[in-house]
């Protein structure tokens, strides 16, 4: 069996997340599609870098990311920084010849992540964005249920991506709310998800115009609460999108949704059908078959719980949907693309298309007006 020696550079909660789907996978797939190893974890914490050790089974540990990129003993750099950090790690792994996976969203800004793109294509490396969103069952099934033309010609996009944590004023600036370290605000940071899953399962956009607004304009310094600063990223954003397949779609993102935990929602309407997915409701997705008769129409709801296809042997399909099993899912899809020798999907080819997206969204917000793609 081909051996995989993996290094994670950033063992915050995404680094932890990693990890652990790595060490799952054998179990999951019963050894498949290889042997794992986790050989190196890097955190410029060193106490954290050192739990990677302790905790998660890394062979050693280190706070220096060049140290691990340029070790002949490791084949894949897996990237959990925070954004503005990707593109240094992303290239140097590269350049060490090294497959790479990285956490959404691929770089800073989309000039970065062109620079990044353009490496992976001189390289010839395998590398795959962390959307793991498309590996949900009933993600999967629409994408199924699209590609028989269920759907028919799409009409609408409507998708919502709303969490509730940032509603206290008195939570600290952290670097989720610093343009210098993330590049921007609730776009940036659920943005990438949904909108995946809209190119994933609609189409590319054509034509966006966007708003946007920061409800909390100073927070509290994380060294000193007495103190605050300007928070620099908006809380909400909503889009109204032009589809180069003709449809219309609308998105709307927001980390100040009172009431919300990780509220990701989304239908399609089309000519002969329609689908709708919640994320907080994993286990299933919801169809309309307008070719039916009238009389037996109706939403109905498709069990997708975690009916994965071969070669995995566990959980049984019948047991519900947890979300780390997605990231499970992905990272057994990457490996599995290094083994077999063909390209991951998705691919940071897929995550620049996102980052032109978003900077479009950010530019039809400067500009109030429609920005063509």
């Amino acid at each position: 069996m081909k051996e995989l020696r993996v290094g994670i550079i950033g063992f915050g909660q995404m680094g932890r997340i990693h990890a652990y789907a790595y060490r799952s996978i054998p179990l999951y797939y019963d050894g498949h599609p290889c042997a794992i190893v986790l050989k190196g974890v890097c955190d410029s914490n060193e106490v954290l870098a050192r739990k990677g050790v302790e905790q998660a089974g890394f062979e050693f540990s280190t706070t220096d990311f060049r140290e691990l990129v340029r070790r002949k003993d490791i084949d894949i750099i897996n990237v959990c920084t925070p954004n503005k950090m990707h593109k240094e790690a992303l290239l140097a792994a590269i350049e060490n010849g090294k497959h790479v996976y990285c956490e959404k969203p691929l770089a800073f800004n989309e000039a970065e992540a062109r620079e990044i793109v353009a490496a992976v294509e001189k390289a010839g490396v395998k590398h795959q964005i962390t959307s793991e969103y498309r590996f949900i069952p009933a993600v999967m099934k629409a994408r199924e249920l699209m590609d028989k033309d269920f759907v028919g010609r799409v009409f609408h996009f409507r998708g919502v991506y709303l969490h509730s944590g940032y509603i206290d004023p008195k939570r600290p600036r952290e670097w989720r709310m610093q343009k210098d370290v993330i590049g921007g605000g609730v776009l940036v940071d659920l943005g990438p998800h949904l909108l995946d899953i809209m190119h994933y399962l609609v189409g590319d956009v054509d034509a966006v115009s966007a708003s946007m607004e920061t409800f909390f304009k100073e927070r509290p310094l994380p060294e000193n609460p007495s103190k605050t600063a300007p928070v620099e990223v908006e809380d909400a954003l909503v889009a109204v999108l032009r589809l180069k397949n003709g449809a219309l779609g609308t998105v709307e993102f927001s980390r100040v949704a009172t009431g919300a935990e990780d509220e990701m929602r989304l239908e399609i309407h089309g000519q002969n059908g329609a689908l709708a997915f919640n994320l907080m409701q994993p286990n299933e997705l919801h169809a309309f078959d307008a070719r039916e008769p009238k009389s037996n129409q109706g939403f109905k709801r498709i069990t997708t719980v975690q009916k994965y296809p071969a070669p995995a042997v566990m959980p049984a399909p019948k047991f519900t949907m947890g979300w780390v099993r997605s990231h499970i899912a992905a990272q057994h899809s990457f490996l599995d693309s290094i083994v077999n020798n063909q390209m991951p999907s998705p691919s940071f080819h897929d995550a620049l298309k996102l980052h032109h997206l978003i900077e479009c969204m950010y530019a039809s917000v400067e500009q109030r007006d429609w920005v063509n793609l």
